[in-house]
């Protein structure tokens, strides 16, 4: 469970970290900007990994006590 814990968060964040962001009319925001945004964004794709993996694990625990 927790190598697949930390390796999605690993591949989430490299993808999100390539993530290109513009601003309006095409101007590039200033690094700091960009940075916050790309930070929010893997950060909430780890919590809905992490979240879906919960949910996986317990729908595999309650069917393991149901046989």
């Amino acid at each position: 469970m927790w190598i697949l814990i930390i390796g999605g968060c690993v591949i989430l964040v490299t993808i999100s970290e390539s993530i290109k962001i513009q601003g309006y009319l095409t101007l590039e925001p200033p690094l700091f900007y960009s940075s916050i945004v790309k930070a929010i964004i893997a950060i909430t794709f780890v919590a809905i990994w992490v979240y879906v993996l919960s949910k996986i694990k317990n729908w595999i625990f309650r069917r393991q006590i149901k046989h």
